[in-house]
């Protein structure tokens, strides 16, 4: 007689998802998050116009006021693939308060700092818990908004975290002129505290379940050797002359070998601090290459842009800086748009058109000349923002699209971290290949300057003659007229070479799959 089966019991279902915020506590919500995402992208690119009063208030010099810039980026690229280890760990809504409060914190100290050491010091913690702020942003804001609108949370993200990079330089340069440096991170106290209470107060019933994890110490140690060591060679390695500096020398050996122990350690790790095993994926691997290649050429143009117009057309830190602010005009103006045009588009479709209206404008850029007004200035910067709005959603939803819930942290956070350093590693290559072909555009020009060159000798008898100067006064302004141009020159060859670099990633974008309703699956993830 066969004995009677015990039925099995049924597997646990996953917990229900909150539902959707609505009403004005759903603006309310997505302010405060936005806030701290602007306040983080903001802090990225304020210091860096402060960079000369800060060192000489401090008594070091500039080359030392640059480790401010420097350290943060590396304790800031570390932290953010460590985002969805840490939310596993925590929950993501008591990590992101934790977070900012840490980086209001930080920012205090910061401003308070009387030495350069302390406040390099506060500058490496700052950069730290500022990592998982950016990604926890997305995935918070894609978990608040109904599936319906969940292109309109990704557009509101993306126009944050773009107009921060972009108002950094001119709202670092009129607080730095009109009142101390130390108020470029006095600035992030209110708005951190009311992001972090607002947050707090709305999402504290809605957090993520935390579970203990085992500790990949060996994974987070080779994560920091590398990207320390490859962020710092990056950041010196034009003032060190590259690999003619022993320094940088080692500095690169150092981070090849602790990047491939890294890659070989967590691909073998079962509780890997970071997983790799996301790049499996096709739309994954895809989207994260295109937008990082995407914003590391975005991102080195928008700092060269500022710097050229300073030290050869004369502008003022904030002249320039709200010279490239347009930039942000259509970024938020086409937000609603884009929430309209991604459920019925394909991704692939938009960021295409984004990588060719970005190549377009870096083309127009690349025929400047040192007469050049405001007004050719301000309007292909006023139409990269059409680019930029169509540039971050599409590629964000490809990233996100078809993830598991519990991968759409660490998705975003490796995928962030990409971009972050894309931006970091272009904008050291881009100077250096303005440096480069600004030296190789001046030596083609002196080697026109000799007296069978009616040209030259015209140029300099006009200069005798007008500005009534001795011959060694005529040569010395010859001389400074000719680096401008190879300046100018060199600049355009950077901006010529980014266009043709956008057209060429365009493929990246069609080796994704084709996927209908992409921002409502990674929204559905995200719930």
């Amino acid at each position: 007689m066969d004995t009677p089966k015990t039925p099995a019991a049924p597997a646990a279902s996953p917990p229900t998802p909150p539902p959707a915020l609505t009403g004005g506590k759903l603006v309310l919500a997505t302010i405060a998050v936005a806030l701290a995402t602007f306040m983080n992208v903001l802090d990225s690119s304020i210091a860096n116009v402060a960079i000369p009063t800060i060192s000489g208030n401090l008594g070091v010099s500039v080359d030392e006021g640059t480790w401010v810039i420097t350290l943060f980026a590396a304790a800031n690229a570390v932290s953010i693939p460590l985002t969805g280890w840490l939310t596993q760990r925590m929950g993501q809504i008591k990590l992101f308060v934790i977070a900012i409060l840490l980086f209001v914190l930080s920012s205090w100290l910061c401003g308070l700092a009387p030495t350069l050491p302390i406040l390099l010091a506060a500058r490496i913690l700052q950069g730290a818990v500022a990592g998982p702020l950016i990604p926890l942003s997305q995935a918070i804001l894609l978990s608040s908004y109904p599936k319906a609108k969940s292109g309109l949370a990704l557009s509101l993200w993306a126009m944050t975290a773009t107009v921060g990079p972009i108002a950094g330089p001119a709202l670092g340069g009129w607080i730095t002129d009109s009142y101390s440096w130390a108020w470029i991170f006095y600035i992030n106290i209110p708005v951190g505290l009311f992001a972090a209470a607002v947050t707090w107060a709305i999402y504290k019933d809605r957090d993520t379940p935390a579970r203990k994890l085992p500790f990949d110490a060996v994974g987070l140690l080779s994560l920091i050797a590398w990207v320390a060591s490859l962020q710092i060679m990056l950041d010196k390695g034009k003032d060190l002359d590259w690999f003619q500096s022993p320094v940088i020398v080692g500095l690169a050996v150092f981070a090849v070998l602790s990047f491939i122990f890294f890659v070989i350690w967590e691909l073998t790790e079962a509780h890997p601090i970071i997983d790799l095993r996301l790049f499996k994926g096709r739309n994954f691997l895809g989207g994260t290459v295109a937008i990082s290649v995407a914003y590391g050429v975005f991102f080195a143009n928008l700092v060269l842009l500022p710097q050229w117009m300073q030290q050869y057309l004369g502008y003022r830190s904030v002249d320039a800086g709200m010279a490239t602010a347009p930039l942000g005009i259509f970024a938020v103006l086409l937000a609603p748009v884009m929430a309209k045009l991604m459920p019925r588009s394909d991704a692939r479709v938009l960021g295409t058109l984004a990588f060719v209206g970005f190549a377009g404008v870096f083309f127009l850029r690349s025929n400047y000349f040192l007469d050049v007004d405001l007004f050719s200035l301000v309007v292909p910067t006023l139409l990269q923002g059409i680019p930029t709005a169509l540039f971050f959603v599409p590629l964000t939803a490809i990233i996100l699209s078809g993830l598991p819930p519990e991968k759409i942290p660490a998705a975003a956070g490796l995928s962030n971290f990409a971009r972050v350093f894309f931006g970091a590693a272009a904008t050291a290559i881009a100077s250096t290949a303005w440096s480069d072909r600004s030296i190789l555009h001046h030596s083609r020009l002196i080697d026109q300057a000799h007296v069978n060159n009616p040209a030259f000798t015209d140029s300099l008898q006009q200069l005798q003659t007008v500005l009534h100067l001795n011959p060694q006064q005529a040569y010395a302004r010859f001389e400074q007229s000719v680096v401008a141009q190879a300046a100018m020159l060199g600049l355009n060859d950077v901006f010529w070479i980014s266009g043709v670099i956008f057209i060429a990633i365009i493929p990246l974008i069609w080796l994704t799959k084709p996927m209908h309703g992409q921002v409502s699956d990674a929204a559905s993830a995200a719930h």
